[in-house]
């Protein structure tokens, strides 16, 4: 998914239902992987096998990271967090991200390692066994995480599918290393199917460490959600304008403030009443989102906040006197008085 997409239009609670189901189902899926790879390691003594196992260790680190994350990022703003704890699901992609870096280094390692050492498979048929079973269990976790997706718009989901759609793939040339090494004798390309893995799953992370990074960084929505933010405001022939639009996600809520051009001779209720009336057309869009609209008098041109220079040291923030009428003493501006003067 786009780092910035929107989920689409469910509850926010129905969301963060789901995000906990398919979180509890990715653990569970994980430590039955890690049971299987192991036991076909232990037989088959594959480097093959070793990586995917490792992968899926790794798995399991990142689908508790995932777990927790996402119950952390669904608790409401407190005194602290006044815009939630969304962003909570960016730092697991990043967690997760890391992981699998750790595991692509470690695999690629082991895999040169057995290259230049080549090292027989053996019980090949338990280990392709394994292999399989290991790829259509991941295939339908896959899938379920694809559904999840549809109505949350999770990024810690979505970086632990990326992460288990790397491992589809990343499987099918084990197994294809797996067959090499048992059943053509050539321990060689089990090992170069090793290599491999560490290479996708490399480039795997990258990608989640950019999705995440974009995330924390706020990277503004696509154009396309902007200008139907826009269209859903100016929908009321009493907004003219919108100006200063600023809209960017939080976890599985849509953060927008915007400017809005309005007849000065509103009242304020009149205004205050356009302003919530354009607010709830957004939310027809987005349902979790929050939302701040500031109205201006049409015509008026926003000026820029003025910028404040921090103060001295010893000096207060208080408004400074008036200048003395009198004239300075022109003795007193020979010596520039220091601080403690």
């Amino acid at each position: 998914m786009s780092t910035s997409s929107s989920p689409s239009p469910a509850p926010l609670e129905d969301a963060n239902g789901a995000t906990r189901r398919i979180t509890r189902l990715s653990v569970g899926v994980a430590i039955v992987l890690i049971v299987l790879k192991a036991f076909a390691l232990g037989a088959s003594g594959s480097v093959s096998i070793l990586a995917s196992l490792t992968d899926s260790a790794l798995d399991l680190a990142g689908s508790l990271t995932a777990f927790f994350a996402v119950r952390w990022a669904a608790a409401p703003p407190d005194q602290e967090h006044r815009y939630g704890h969304g962003k909570g699901e960016a730092l697991s992609a990043l967690v997760q991200a890391g992981l699998v870096f750790a595991s692509a280094v470690f695999i690629g390692w082991e895999a040169v390692q057995r290259i230049f050492d080549p090292r027989p498979v053996t019980s090949g048929g338990w280990a392709v066994g394994v292999v399989i079973a290991g790829i259509a269990i991941t295939t339908w976790l896959v899938w379920m995480q694809t559904r999840a997706l549809k109505t949350t718009g999770s990024l810690a989901v979505a970086g632990d599918r990326a992460h288990y759609a790397a491992d589809l793939a990343a499987n099918i040339v084990v197994l294809i290393g797996v067959i090499s090494g048992a059943f053509l004798n050539a321990p060689g390309l089990d090992a170069a199917a090793g290599l491999v893995v560490a290479v996708w799953l490399f480039w795997g992370a990258t990608g989640m460490l950019r999705s995440a990074a974009d995330h924390l960084l706020d990277r503004a929505l696509p154009e396309g959600e902007l200008a139907a933010i826009t269209q859903a405001v100016l929908a009321d022939p009493r907004i003219s304008g919108v100006h200063r639009l600023r809209a960017h996600m939080a976890g599985q809520v849509m953060v927008a403030q915007m400017h809005v051009d309005l007849d000065a001779a509103l009242t304020l209720d009149a205004a205050h009443a356009i302003v919530v009336e354009a607010e709830t057309r957004v939310l027809t869009l987005f349902p979790a989102a929050d939302i701040l609209i500031h109205a201006d008098p049409r015509g008026s041109t926003p000026k820029p906040a003025p910028i404040v220079a921090e103060p001295a040291p010893g000096q207060s923030l208080a408004t400074p006197s008036a200048p003395p009428a009198s004239a300075p003493d022109p003795a007193s501006q020979a010596k520039p008085k220091g601080p403690w003067s």
